[in-house]
């Protein structure tokens, strides 16, 4: 069984309000947000749009209802803009996690992404790096992780994400080698491991001793062949669900779930699906979803 004590389980505000398509759920408010993640027995929370940048604004909120911050999206451009650039709106994001108490960041290089464009297809359109570019990314990457394990305590996890420069496994691979372990964690994501046809059950296997952090999405199988026969972009897959709660779809979590305890992780397991909320009810899919961990994992 998972450690209660070194195990936390979170949620997304994705669910509720997408920064990347703002007109899915723009009628719901951060405390809307937090007080139903709360109820449906989460403790953990990422940032979104919405949330005060008062780190003192933001901790009274979550603290009347048990709720944290546990991790922060950052958008790197180590290959497109310089080192300096980069390193500066970095600190700025580890001095908030930081006053919030959050001991994760999650990197994410956002060069050349084709995540956020609504007319590209998301398969066989992403930009792939050469050598030069490659030792550009993880050189950097090793910088921003020192400076935030030395000046900040905390850790740096990249997250894979489809569309961008790390996708597939291979590209994973090469990050991962060409990385320091001390300074460079992987945020292993269900979802998008799977999107890309990769198995995530072989990738967490791999990566177990390097995972710091981890997104539970679920995978609906017959919307991702959608997405790729009718060449649609990654955007309009998540407004017609690709993405959905873990034990909605067809992902096996329960082996997953195993390594991960076996391995005796320690860290955040955060629910991250984000769907159309006037479709998916965010505090019914975030019930479900808990209900799911728990049967699974006693957590």
């Amino acid at each position: 069984m998972f450690n209660k004590e070194k195990v936390k389980l979170g949620i997304a505000p994705i669910a509720w309000t997408n920064d990347d398509l703002p007109d899915l759920g723009k009628e719901n408010t951060f405390e809307q947000c937090v007080s139903e993640m709360a109820l449906a027995g989460f403790t953990g929370s990422e940032v979104g749009n919405k949330y005060p940048k008062d780190p003192e604004v933001l901790r009274e909120a979550l603290e009347l209802r048990g709720m944290e911050i546990c991790n922060q999206w950052f958008s790197s451009f180590l290959i497109t803009k310089p080192f300096e650039e980069v390193e500066k709106e970095f600190r700025a994001q580890l001095a908030f996690l930081k006053a919030m108490g959050a001991k994760i960041i999650g990197a994410s290089e956002q060069s050349h992404s084709v995540q956020g464009m609504q007319d590209t297809p998301i398969f066989g359109h992403k930009y792939v790096m050469n050598d030069q570019e490659w030792e550009t990314f993880c050189t950097g990457m090793n910088r921003l992780g020192k400076i935030a394990k030395e000046e900040y305590g905390i850790s740096l996890t990249f997250h894979h994400h489809m569309g961008t420069v790390v996708q597939n496994p291979d590209e994973v691979e090469r990050m991962m080698e060409n990385t320091d372990p001390e300074y460079v964690s992987l945020l292993f994501d269900t979802g998008h491991f799977t999107y890309c046809g990769a198995d995530p059950l072989e990738m967490v296997k791999k990566y177990v001793g390097r995972i710091k952090h981890v997104h539970l999405k679920d995978i609906r199988p017959e919307v991702v062949e959608k997405v790729k026969k009718e060449n649609l972009s990654f955007l309009e897959g998540v407004r017609l669900g690709a993405f959905t709660v873990p034990g909605d779809g067809c992902i096996d979590f329960e082996s997953i779930f195993q390594v991960l305890e076996e391995a005796g992780y320690e860290g955040y397991m955060l629910v991250e699906a984000e769907q159309d909320p006037a479709k998916a009810n965010p505090l019914k899919y975030a019930i479900k979803a808990r209900k799911f961990i728990a049967e699974k994992t006693g957590l």
